[in-house]
């Protein structure tokens, strides 16, 4: 008679490091765990026992699963961890083997194959008649090439480191003269003169002015309108361009000017509050929640349409500089977008295009809206890969020096 599966060899106590290296396992594969849930796994192992594989995969999931789309990773990645304890106890800890199983590799979904695929330098190791691969880990080097991948050509590995490197690169908004004045230590000699502190002075000197404080206007960083597309062509690239731009756009105290941000598809959604939010992965957590409309259409005009009736306001004046984040692959009336692109370039500074298309050579805006797009935007800008972000600040400051 065939024995029960186990985890690992229960007589000497291993199980609960096989449930700690399961639990890192989900993790690379996208599934939030944390030690608390891994915690609550080896618990819950401890009270249903090893003997039913059924029965501890339910208890199992029923403590590291908090939403419903994690549930087949977890199935899978069960499966294929749990199938042969010798050879899972054998590696090292970070490790994991190429599994046999009832799923073929190839049938898995990508998260569990990426979770199967070892974070660390690649090694072989063969045992009996087994061979097991490993994938290097992302080195130094790897970020070099990285700098220039397209993000929708990515792993989800690379995928998240890419993120990561994403949070670094800083983007420094233009400045611009404000209506609030500043005492200046270098200001012209045209520049107001600042009469109480020429009073202060020549107390403090006794009627003798050494020098004459004058005003000079304080600087402030333009405000920023974001609009991100999240339509199914634009998946890849609006997770990641938002969270580079939360961190590249958030500044320090006094140095961060306002942002307003909406996603558009088939609808319009405010991100803003979510924005507000200091740390990034809250911030895409949020904004998440509040996308309805995600890998959907594209209608930007209509979008449009919806914050001019509703959202007028956020626009501040005439100095607000718009960043489009879109492909231009817009499937509503071409003319309802135009008339929108025009209200919104009256009433606000520069209008900059951020597509990713352009990392095509000989790329042309053909498609209707794009063709609009293009006539009505001052620039076009690619941000498909890391150095192109890298980039995006010159343009900024370029696009400014045009008048």
């Amino acid at each position: 008679m065939q024995s029960t599966p186990q985890l690992g060899d229960a007589r000497r106590g291993k199980w609960p490091g096989n449930i700690v290296g399961f639990g890192r396992a989900l993790r690379r594969a996208g599934v939030p765990t944390d030690a608390s849930r891994i915690a609550l796994a080896t618990q819950a192992a401890s009270i249903v026992g090893v003997e039913q594989r059924l029965d501890l995969a339910a208890a199992m999931e029923s403590v590291m699963v908090s939403r419903e789309q994690d549930r087949v990773v977890f199935r899978e990645l069960f499966d294929a961890w749990f199938r042969d304890p010798d050879l899972a106890n054998k590696l090292l800890a970070q490790m994991l083997p190429r599994a046999e199983g009832k799923v073929e590799p190839s049938k898995r979904k990508p998260r569990v194959r990426e979770a199967l695929t070892a974070p660390r330098p690649a090694a072989k190791a063969v045992q009996n008649e087994r061979e097991v691969d490993f994938d290097a880990a992302m080195t130094a080097g790897d970020r070099a090439t990285l700098r220039h991948a397209d993000f929708n050509a990515l792993g989800a590995s690379e995928y998240r480191l890419v993120e990561r490197l994403a949070r670094e690169i800083s983007l420094p908004v233009p400045q611009w003269p404000s209506r609030r004045l500043r005492v200046a230590a270098h200001a012209g000699d045209h520049a107001r003169m600042h009469w109480p502190g020429v009073l202060h002075e020549g107390a403090r000197t006794g009627g003798e002015l050494l020098r004459l404080p004058r005003l000079a206007r304080r600087e402030a960083p333009l405000p920023l309108l974001i609009l991100v597309d999240v339509s199914g062509s634009m998946e890849r690239y609006a997770r990641l361009l938002l969270a580079f731009l939360h961190a590249a756009t958030r500044g320090g105290a006094g140095r961060r000017g306002r942002r307003d941000v909406f996603a558009f598809g088939t609808d319009l959604t405010d991100l803003t509050p979510a924005f507000r939010l200091a740390d990034s992965d809250a911030m895409l957590d949020a904004a998440s929640a509040a996308i309805e409309d995600f890998a959907g259409g594209t209608r930007f005009g209509e979008a449009l349409a919806q914050m001019h009736a509703r959202h007028a306001r956020r626009l501040v004046g005439r100095r607000t500089l718009v960043l489009v984040i879109t492909d231009g692959l817009d499937t509503g009336e071409p003319d309802a977008l135009e008339r929108e692109l025009l209200w919104l370039k009256r009433h606000t500074r520069r209008l900059l295009w951020l597509n990713p298309l352009l990392r095509f050579d000989g790329y042309a805006p053909i498609a209707r809206g794009a063709a609009v797009l293009h006539r009505q935007a001052d620039a076009m800008v690619a941000v498909h890969n890391l150095s192109a972000l890298e980039q995006l600040a010159t343009s900024l400051a370029s696009l400014m020096r045009k008048g």
